[in-house]
């Protein structure tokens, strides 16, 4: 029997279309999934902390200038100049902990750190030059000031359970100079706080 061309085509297209069927009712090969164990977890944890505070101490070294300049009270003007050293040597730390990770240094944009130093720059936006200025700057700093102290700390602990010794010395040193850095601005809230809430006109 002669099969006409139309009938041979279709009968074509039907088995194609069946083939079709058939291969995609396949199951899917499964994809393997990667399980890492919790230590490689909290070392993953450790170096995105690492490279949240290095962007933050580096932010923080073009911040401290701006506030320095803003202060009224010499004393002030000078802590935060002092500060600004010590924070260029605890970028310097930070770097040789990423070292003796054997990790290239690198930064993760902080925006806790950022929120922080744009309280301080309101703070001299909205206030002329006078010992309330000076208030509002060290609130603002001693919120930074707190916030590095806490991440210091998580930082030196994780380094130590990781087993990584040298780190964490060098992450200790730093949450020390921060608690300093802390102490000294409680020091001068005290008397330029008192100094602010005399009655009197504001430098212009």
């Amino acid at each position: 029997m002669v099969l006409n061309l139309t009938t041979l085509m279709n009968t074509l297209t039907l088995f194609v279309m069946k083939t079709k069927t058939v291969k995609s009712k396949r199951p899917s090969p499964q994809r393997k999934v990667v399980t890492k164990s919790s230590k490689e977890n909290l070392e993953e944890i450790f170096e995105d902390l690492l490279k949240d505070i290095y962007w933050a101490e580096k932010y923080l070294t073009k911040a401290l200038p701006k506030m320095s300049k803003a202060s009224f009270n010499e004393d002030l003007k000078a802590a935060f100049d002092n500060h600004l050293e010590v924070t260029e040597h605890q970028v310097k730390r930070i770097e040789q902990c990423f070292e003796l990770l054997d990790k290239k240094a690198s930064a993760k944009k902080c925006p806790g750190m950022e929120g922080l130093v744009k309280e301080g720059e309101e703070v001299i936006e909205d206030l002329h030059e006078g010992h309330a200025r000076d208030a509002g700057l060290i609130a603002a700093a001693q919120k930074i000031e707190h916030y590095e102290i806490s991440a210091y700390g998580t930082l030196r602990t994780m380094a130590k359970v990781l087993g990584k010794a040298q780190c964490a010395e060098l992450l200790e040193e730093t949450k020390d100079e921060e608690a300093e850095a802390d102490q000294l601005l409680n020091d001068l809230a005290e008397r330029i706080n008192q100094m602010a809430g005399e009655v009197g006109e504001e430098v212009e």
